[in-house]
């Protein structure tokens, strides 16, 4: 078994170890400033549902939940104000120029931001925030939240599903896949050095 099977297997593994607590509890970090991507999380959901061990409507209510939850503390959490944030943030790798962007962002083009970030890496994790620093209706806030996540959940779910249903096409080029993951997993170490790094220097 290939790179790209064994960590296929262990992280399908594990979420099915989590249940769908798990899920919502996963995705309510995603949608924090936590570094765990719904696209390790929700395409395993989806093998799970081909292998009839999770009932699809109850993992995108768990996942969406968990979504809209995790938006709602980083909305709550940017009402306390900037310092507030730059100062907790940083434990969970909170890159202040990352936020700055997303601040001037969501100020040019205001509360449908919330909505498209949804399908952004890296912003989605961070747009709640300027939201809760502007004071954003939170009934609109909630609205275009569960909106835009659900249709992102919906969409890597849909595509864990397809790719468990043809795995043994998928099979056949795991070990070409494994070169693009080793490179990913060095990419992914260096970026948290980095973040690491740069989170002791502010502090």
């Amino acid at each position: 078994m290939g790179l790209t099977e064994t960590l296929c297997y262990y992280n399908t593994l594990f979420i099915n170890q989590c249940s769908y607590l798990g899920i919502f509890t996963l995705m309510a970090l995603e949608s924090m400033i936590a570094p765990i991507p719904s696209e390790l999380v929700m395409p395993f959901a989806g093998f799970l549902i081909f292998s009839g061990h999770f009932d699809p409507l109850t993992v995108m209510v768990a996942a969406s939940l968990g979504s809209v939850v995790g938006s709602m503390l980083s909305y709550g959490m940017g009402m306390l104000g900037e310092p507030v944030v730059l100062r907790y943030g940083r434990y969970l790798f909170l890159n202040p120029h990352h936020l700055e962007w997303t601040k001037k962002f969501f100020d040019r083009h205001g509360g449908k931001t919330i909505f498209i970030c949804r399908f952004i890496p890296v912003v989605r994790h961070l747009i709640s925030i300027p939201a809760g620093l502007a004071r954003m209706p939170l009934a609109a806030f909630v609205l275009y939240t569960a909106v835009g996540a659900t249709l992102w959940n919906g969409f890597l779910t849909y595509l864990g599903v397809r790719l468990k249903e043809n795995w043994p096409i998928v099979q056949r080029y795991t070990h070409i896949l494994d070169f693009f993951v080793v490179g990913a997993l060095i990419g992914l170490a260096g970026y948290f050095a980095w973040k690491l790094k740069t989170a002791r220097k502010t502090a």
